[in-house]
């Protein structure tokens, strides 16, 4: 039997390899795709209906619903759409920290209303090497600078 077109819209969203989150205008999760579950550790049956704050870290949430809220209840275009990622720290299950970078788009969607979408990517092997090449590249400077002194 051939599927059909919602059909391959579902595996689409179900089967890439970028996370997809979207939530509704209070920031309840509505859908969590299995590169979501790789990169975070919960299941879909487990953040459906949670707030988001179970991958905010708690230092970080007041920010992230002040910027949540100017766009899901204000308005607001977000900033973070075709061509800028947002990188922040999240957590994971485990309670480790991960580094992503993501898109949002809001859009209407004909059961939820106003809905987030976001686009994610665990970027912690990336965050990691430019951390080791800024702190290299900081003691180079600073043997540079000792020789250029004569010390």
């Amino acid at each position: 039997m051939a599927d059909t077109q919602n059909d391959i819209y579902r595996r689409i969203l179900e089967e890439t390899p970028e996370a997809m989150i979207w939530a509704d205008r209070g920031g309840r999760i509505r859908f969590w795709n299995h590169a979501a579950e790789e990169v975070f550790g919960f299941t879909a049956a487990e953040t459906i209906g949670q707030r988001m704050d179970m991958i905010i870290p708690e230092n970080l949430r007041a920010r992230h619903w002040e910027g949540y809220d100017r766009v899901m209840v204000a308005g607001q275009p977000s900033r973070y759409g075709r061509r800028e990622m947002l990188k922040v720290p999240a957590m994971r299950k485990d309670g480790t920290r991960v580094s992503v970078e993501f898109t949002l788009h809001a859009l209407e969607h004909p059961e939820f209303g106003l809905i987030a979408v976001a686009v994610l990517r665990d970027a912690s092997e990336t965050f990691a090497e430019l951390r080791d090449l800024r702190k290299r590249l900081a003691e180079a400077e600073a043997r540079a600078g000792d020789a250029l002194v004569g010390r």
